[in-house]
């Protein structure tokens, strides 16, 4: 699993994942087929970073990612460490980069901002991956897609419905799934669309896969036909300020049994957590049948163990 299946980066002539641009269409499948690999054989991988640690940063609160990095470094035999807080105020991010690249192997980084993801990359010596900033969230999104490939048996001609804010989590939904013939509908609320060049790149993307992008602002337009609906929270960690405003404009974005039952018959429900039940997701789909939001949560373990795999061996 050579590290060239990621598009080179100039800075340091290493290899990171600051974004899913980071991941060549190789790549990106590959991550799925080690993601399999390493779900059905836990002891196949058990030693196979014997010796590799990576350094965990988070200037946001975490659950599942910061759990899923630190076990998969572990049960693939290496180690993880971990510090919270904002990176840079105590001293130049420049000097962090460059003091963990002597420890680690890898820096693993949550963040507010996407530059601090790039200016870590551009100082550090050793692979950095994104595990969540303001634009991106690919962690999360290639575990929904392996999720996808496990309910459905494929990818190519699925569809799948985001509805509520246009967020980061949206934004690497939008990457993913244009590279992989996956039609994707965003309906989110006027003002709340996704990034305007993010969404051109994933039309690029669609040209040559066969995908087919909507962005609306018509929840129920959106999930006809649906194999999935997918939601996140309406206000992000660092809109706090904007949470009672977003409730009211969100309003008629919440995924309830009327909206599911618009979608396809066999569609299932997607959340990346954590949820805030009875806003964007009512309790009552979040714990149906057709949720799937646990098997995402513990394939976010398998994937970033595949992506470790792919950086570091």
């Amino acid at each position: 699993m050579a590290a060239t299946l990621f598009h080179p980066v100039s800075h340091a002539g290493t290899t990171d994942l600051r974004s899913d641009l980071d991941l060549s269409s190789e790549a990106l499948a590959q991550v799925l087929d080690t993601t399999q690999q390493v779900k059905q054989s836990r002891q196949r991988f058990a030693s196979a970073l014997k010796g590799r640690s990576i350094a965990l940063l988070f200037e946001k609160p975490s659950l599942r990612t910061r759990m899923t990095f630190e076990l998969a470094a572990k049960q693939l035999g290496g180690d993880a460490v971990t510090q919270a807080g904002i990176i840079g105020e105590r001293e130049p991010l420049k000097d962090i980069a460059r003091n963990l690249d002597r420890w680690t192997d890898a820096i693993v980084a949550r963040t507010f901002s996407q530059k601090t993801i790039d200016d870590l990359a551009h100082w550090s010596r050793v692979p950095v991956v994104n595990a969540l900033s303001d634009l991106y969230h690919p962690c999360q999104a290639l575990a929904d897609i392996f999720t996808l490939k496990e309910q459905f048996g494929r990818l190519k001609g699925l569809k799948l419905t985001y509805v509520g804010d246009g967020n980061n989590v949206a934004h690497s939904l939008l990457l993913g799934c244009s590279r992989l013939g996956i039609n994707i509908s965003l309906a989110t609320p006027a003002g709340y669309e996704p990034n305007a060049d993010i969404v051109e790149q994933a039309r690029c993307f669609a040209e040559s896969s066969g995908a087919e992008i909507q962005i609306t602002n018509d929840p129920h337009d959106a999930v006809i036909a649906a194999n999935a609906v997918y939601t996140d929270v309406w206000t992000s960690m660092g809109q706090e300020s904007e949470a009672a405003e977003r409730k009211e404009i969100f309003a008629q974005y919440q995924v309830d049994d009327e909206l599911m039952s618009e979608a396809r018959q066999d569609a299932v429900f997607m959340h990346c957590l954590p949820a805030k039940r009875g806003q964007e997701v009512t309790d009552a789909v979040i714990e149906s049948p057709q949720s799937v939001v646990f098997d995402q949560a513990e394939n976010r373990l398998h994937v970033q163990k595949a992506l470790l795999l792919m950086l570091l061996q």
